[in-house]
């Protein structure tokens, strides 16, 4: 008797139907950066990168994108970090964390946004640069938050 009531559980669970997914949230007519892009903090082989913008609209599933390199003139390497945008706010942090990096290097980065379907939000960051701390070091490049 267990067997068959397991069975039935089951398949009622299996037969409720999928949540619902919201469509697509308005699009502003341009995706502007408010604030950023800045370092966060850095390691000798990660940093985080952060940058605020106005709400970029569509799926509610997106990346932050960063692409970056030991040239300015080549930026060949891509990091992308998830995050999930929030209708009810006017702007979106991103924050992306780039992981295999070098001790004491001048990484060149731009950064950009995308939907969940890959397409870019065509933000245009200006060039900027850090260069990672020696092992053991880290640089917290954001003020820290007073203690009370």
């Amino acid at each position: 008797m267990r067997v068959g009531i397991s069975c039935i559980i089951i398949a009622l669970l299996s037969a409720a139907p999928a949540a619902q997914q919201a469509p697509p949230a308005k699009k502003p007519a341009r995706v502007q950066i408010r604030q950023g892009p800045a370092l966060e903090i850095a390691y000798a082989d990660i940093a985080i990168v952060r940058w605020t913008t106005n709400n970029p609209g569509g799926t509610d599933d997106r990346f932050a994108v960063i692409h970056y390199g030991t040239s300015p003139n080549e930026l060949t390497m891509t990091a992308r970090s998830h995050i999930r945008l929030n209708r009810g706010h006017d702007t979106t942090v991103f924050r992306v964390r780039v992981s295999g990096l070098m001790p004491q290097t001048t990484y060149y980065y731009r950064v950009d946004s995308t939907e969940s379907n890959g397409t870019s939000d065509a933000l245009r960051s200006p060039l900027k640069q850090f260069t990672t701390p020696g092992p053991g070091e880290r640089f917290p490049s954001l003020p820290a938050t007073p203690r009370s």
